[in-house]
């Protein structure tokens, strides 16, 4: 049956999806996940690094990320970068466009780059 070889995940409200866009889902999940620590951290006059997750499209991926809310206020005024740990970035989808020995800022291309704006919790 084609269903056996096809993922649930690859199905969302009947249609199935393309890699990049569940890559962009999965991205935007944690994404979401950061807002509510960065506003946690603004709430409680956070200084200097906080703990993130990793905004990485790999599913097993909860590693965290140390960056200043500053630094994450930067990344996310566009709404197709995310920012990942070095080595966590996929070509396939996103371009580097930053990289620190910390993380990697990536911006989404493609189905992905319209997948993370439609999703973006502050559009």
């Amino acid at each position: 049956m084609f269903l056996n070889r096809v993922s649930l995940s690859s199905f969302i409200h009947g249609v199935m999806t393309t890699r990049a866009e569940r890559q962009g889902r999965n991205e935007s999940l944690f994404r979401e996940v950061n807002e509510r620590i960065a506003e946690l951290n603004q709430t409680f006059q956070v200084e200097g690094r906080s703990e993130f997750l990793c905004e990485c499209g790999r599913e097993e991926c909860k590693e965290p990320v140390s960056i200043s809310i500053g630094e994450y206020e930067t990344i996310r005024r566009a709404s197709t970068r995310f920012f990942v740990l070095p080595g966590h970035e996929d070509t396939s989808v996103e371009s580097v466009v930053e990289r620190s020995e910390r993380y990697v800022v990536v911006e989404k291309i493609g189905d992905a780059a319209e997948e993370a704006d439609d999703l973006d919790p502050r559009n």
